[in-house]
């Protein structure tokens, strides 16, 4: 019985049949895995010698039910090891930094379930070069274009109706003609300036809408976003204040090293306070499918993680699982932020886009904003939010007035 092929191995055969500039590749099943067959693979790998690292790129039977970027490509070295190491990491950061993207696309999206063992992977030669993602929207084409990584001054992702070249238009338009649906196309523009296509996803399935308006608001100073059709969105809004909860952290601090103190019992109480916190998140982030936070202290300062990361130094054995707990609290607050599509905070902080952030077909109707604020009013600003009552639950208005200045109103 032959392979069942995944969407992407599918797609990317199907072009590559029809003339399409699609990188050499190789799909290897679950199975292969399982059974340590990499003979094709081998006899893959022997043709592309040259590369010194090729791209594995993720590609379970599922795949086509979540979103685009949910699971992960991975540049590994052009060998057998590097192949199975590119697939473990994938599975490992879909157990466990993508746990929560995957639970939300279940609850809210009816993506199914998952036996992420049965990852398959698309072996392909890695291409040096920027990434263009193309899609139709309504009657027009629009082309995301990311940042070229190779560059030493780089620019920002951004959108465009008129690509940099004439053939990236037409090859969208022959390549969505060749399926035979409305799909999203991924380019490697190489550095030679050659169009390599490397994915092609099905979006006949998915519309584009949205929104509404409010008060009882704060104006900011500024917003990043990619795409600029729409000026309001209202949210669930959790508030975060990382350097409170630091400081109940310390105080639990201070009654261990009492004298007389029960130590284990009232440290097992602080890293009960650390995992409600982290269970607080990821409740919120299952309770929502779309919401914003809210950023009075996201990263306590470093001095303050310091003091409640060392506090308990004179009690190694305690300290050492404390310190244990407050690093993967870290971990615990990137994944939830991970999750917000509206993040309002100081400057400093934004979200870090990857291409399908930025402009993949799911960011059309629902794009990622980061209002923020200047960081010498940031005091003043917190003092404000806390003035008006914005708490956890709430839901908040963002307004983009014509020049740019984000509102926040909460209702």
């Amino acid at each position: 019985m032959g392979i069942q092929l995944p969407e992407k191995a599918k797609h990317l055969k199907k072009l590559k049949k029809n003339g399409f500039m699609v990188p050499d590749f190789i799909y290897l099943p679950a199975q292969d895995f399982k059974n340590e067959h990499f003979d094709a693979l081998n006899s893959f790998l022997d043709k592309h010698r040259e590369s010194y690292k090729v791209i594995a790129r993720s590609a379970h039977p599922l795949e086509s039910n979540f979103k685009g970027g949910t699971f992960d490509s991975i540049d590994t070295y052009a060998d057998t090891g590097g192949i199975k190491y590119a697939r473990n990491k994938m599975i490992k950061i879909a157990k466990t930094s993508k746990r929560l993207a995957i639970r939300r696309q279940q609850m809210f999206n009816g993506a199914p379930q998952i036996d992420l063992d049965e990852m398959g992977i698309i072996v392909m030669p890695f291409v040096d070069g920027s990434n263009v993602m193309a899609k139709m929207i309504g009657d027009h084409w629009e082309f995301g274009y990311c940042r070229d990584r190779s560059r030493k001054v780089q620019t920002e992702p951004h959108i465009t109706n008129v690509p940099h070249d004439r053939k990236l238009l037409d090859l969208s338009q022959q390549i969505q003609q060749t399926l035979g649906f409305k799909c999203e196309i991924e380019y490697i523009i190489s550095t030679d300036g050659q169009i390599h296509v490397v994915q092609a996803k099905d979006i006949s399935g998915i519309e584009t809408l949205e929104e509404k308006e409010g008060e009882r608001s704060v104006q900011l100073d500024g917003i990043r976003r990619i795409r600029k059709r729409r000026n309001y969105r209202e949210r669930p809004v959790y508030v975060m204040d990382n350097k409170s909860f630091y400081i109940d952290v310390i105080s639990q601090c201070e009654i261990i090293t009492q004298e007389g103190c029960d130590t284990e019992a009232e440290l097992d109480q602080v890293l009960l306070k650390i995992d409600a916190y982290e269970q607080e998140l990821e409740a919120f982030a299952l309770r929502h499918q779309r919401f914003a936070v809210l950023g009075f202290f996201i990263q306590a300062t470093g001095e303050i993680f310091q003091i409640a990361n060392h506090y308990l130094d004179d009690m190694p054995e305690l300290q050492k699982r404390l310190s244990k707990a407050l690093h993967n609290n870290l971990y615990k607050i990137d994944i939830f932020l991970a999750e917000a599509d509206t993040l309002i905070a100081k400057d400093k902080f934004r979200i870090n886009l990857c291409s399908h952030d930025a402009y993949g077909i799911d960011s059309v109707r629902n794009p990622v904003w980061s209002a923020y604020w200047n960081v010498d009013r940031h005091e003043e600003m917190v003092k404000e939010f806390k003035s008006l009552g914005f708490k956890t639950g709430d839901t908040i208005g963002v307004d983009i007035n014509p020049d740019g200045r984000p509102t926040i109103s909460r209702h």
